[in-house]
């Protein structure tokens, strides 16, 4: 499980986040709801170890503090972060791209099982092999994006704003995806500017603004809230 408490990040003298306190179970699909600027992706890439908590932060992975770690080595704790903008490596094939993904000795340990249930999760990745990223759809490269961060067998896996720039039939397939994903047993904690699709699938959420949690529920209950409908899915 994971457990953040006091998460704060500083940006010189701009404070991005402020004592956030969050959870996400094995298995749970919970969504971080909030507008541009609240901090979202500061908060993934805190996570992440991209960037730097401050003092007093706590995160923690089954009991394994990640504060002080490098970025591969939380991969290697088991969480994987596919940050906004996916992150591939253009001029790869897809195959090159999956396989950088089990670059850690517990993902080696089971990296042929896993690089069938990726391609079995994505079916268009298996035609797509061969083929360089750069080359791919949009929502092609979000697949590949979101295969190899599941080829490192994370049991956590952050996806930040994983829809952006997608169709609407790519955005019903990655939504599907995920819900698989969490499915299996693996915990997603997913920001995503597609409010009212997210909580469809997820299990609950949370309200960031200004770098504070403000809410937070099941995903029925935000739903159901009259504010976050004004807020976040275009209800009046």
């Amino acid at each position: 499980m994971l457990e953040v408490r006091r998460l704060s990040v500083n940006y010189g003298r701009h404070q991005a986040l402020r004592d956030v306190d969050l959870q996400v179970r094995p298995g749970e699909l919970v969504v971080m709801l909030g507008a541009n600027g609240a901090g979202k992706s500061s908060l993934l890439r805190a996570l992440g170890g991209m960037q730097r908590p401050a003092d007093g932060s706590s995160v923690q992975l089954d009991g394994h503090d990640l504060i002080a770690l490098q970025p591969h080595r939380i991969v290697e704790q088991g969480l994987a972060l596919v940050p906004e903008g996916r992150g591939i490596f253009p001029t790869l094939t897809v195959r090159e791209n999956l396989a950088l993904g089990a670059f850690t000795a517990r993902a080696r340990k089971g990296e042929s099982a896993r690089y069938e249930e990726v391609i079995t999760l994505f079916p268009k990745l298996r035609q797509r092999l061969g083929q360089a990223a750069a080359t791919m759809s949009g929502g092609e490269q979000q697949m590949v994006a979101i295969g190899r961060a599941l080829m490192s067998a994370p049991r956590l896996l952050l996806l930040d704003e994983p829809s952006l720039g997608l169709s609407p039939l790519m955005c019903s397939e990655l939504f599907r995806a995920i819900a698989l994903i969490r499915d299996q047993g693996v915990g997603v904690l997913l920001v995503e500017q597609n409010a009212y699709r997210s909580l469809e699938i997820a299990d609950r959420g949370y309200l960031l603004e200004n770098g504070r949690i403000v809410g937070s529920g099941s995903a029925a209950q935000l739903r159901n809230d009259s504010a976050v409908q004004r807020a976040y899915l275009g209800q009046h």
